[in-house]
């Protein structure tokens, strides 16, 4: 790109502490924006009472990653999920396979994520109080 040329996104002509700075606040935006989603909230709610107890139920610092982790990867998957749908749904309103397929699929990804974590919660679940 010559220094001539028009820049579409000003953060690309960013460096260093600069860009750093402004992508943090890009992704603040994108959290403010995923607040806005019913779901995003509801699992930020879990959240806020499953991270912590993570801490307690965990017995090794791998087993409480497990557990806290499962738990933000619903939250990422489910922003990605929005993104998805934002994206399809600002191309039009008219129905199209390729889109309902690429929501449909962005769906089934919350879906497994969500398999995922209550797989791992019930399994240390079982093994603190079962064992």
């Amino acid at each position: 790109m010559s220094q001539h040329d028009p820049v579409v996104n000003p953060q690309k002509g960013r460096s260093g502490l600069s860009r750093v700075f402004h992508a943090t606040l890009i992704s603040l935006n994108g959290l403010r924006a995923g607040w806005g989603e019913t779901a995003f909230r509801q699992e930020v709610l879990i959240a806020i009472v499953l991270v912590p107890l993570a801490f307690w139920l965990g017995r090794s610092w791998v087993e409480v990653a497990l557990l806290a982790g499962s738990v933000v990867l619903v939250m990422i998957v489910e922003l990605l999920n929005t993104a998805v749908e934002a994206a399809i749904d600002r191309i039009g309103p008219e129905w199209h396979d390729l889109s309902k397929r690429a929501k449909d699929m962005g769906s089934a990804a919350v879906l497994l994520a969500l398999v995922l974590s209550g797989g791992i919660w019930l399994a240390a679940l079982c093994t603190r109080f079962v064992t």
